[in-house]
């Protein structure tokens, strides 16, 4: 049996501009997503409300605000602890809102960002 000359046999070359057209497409929409991500504020509180922490969408710290009453020199341990809690938590945010535009764009694919 002789051979095709090039190409993919069964009609691939328009199923692959398809899919690299599908490819380029889901690009631009991850680069727009991630650009809405990065320019969005996310926001933490912690201990009642006492500690209110905002992050970008690129993870800087834009803020941390405290109640007076969580200023307490005796017990510096509970403000530091309430703070890595709500840094951490409005990270965790930044992370699940990525996480979920991704997924909504590649429709579940288990790509790796």
């Amino acid at each position: 049996m002789a051979k095709r000359g090039g190409g993919f046999p069964g009609g691939m070359p328009g199923n692959m501009n398809n899919l690299m057209k599908q490819a380029q497409r889901m690009q631009r929409q991850m680069e727009e997503k991630q650009g809405e991500l990065e320019n969005a504020t996310y926001e933490a509180t912690t201990g009642g409300g006492v500690v209110t922490v905002k992050v970008s969408g690129k993870r800087e710290i834009l803020s941390i605000d405290m109640k007076e009453e969580v200023v307490d020199p005796e017990d510096i341990e509970m403000l530091e602890d309430l703070l890595v809690t709500a840094i951490n938590e409005a990270l965790r945010k930044v992370d699940d809102a990525s996480e979920a535009a991704m997924s909504g764009i590649t429709g579940g694919l288990n790509l790796p960002f």
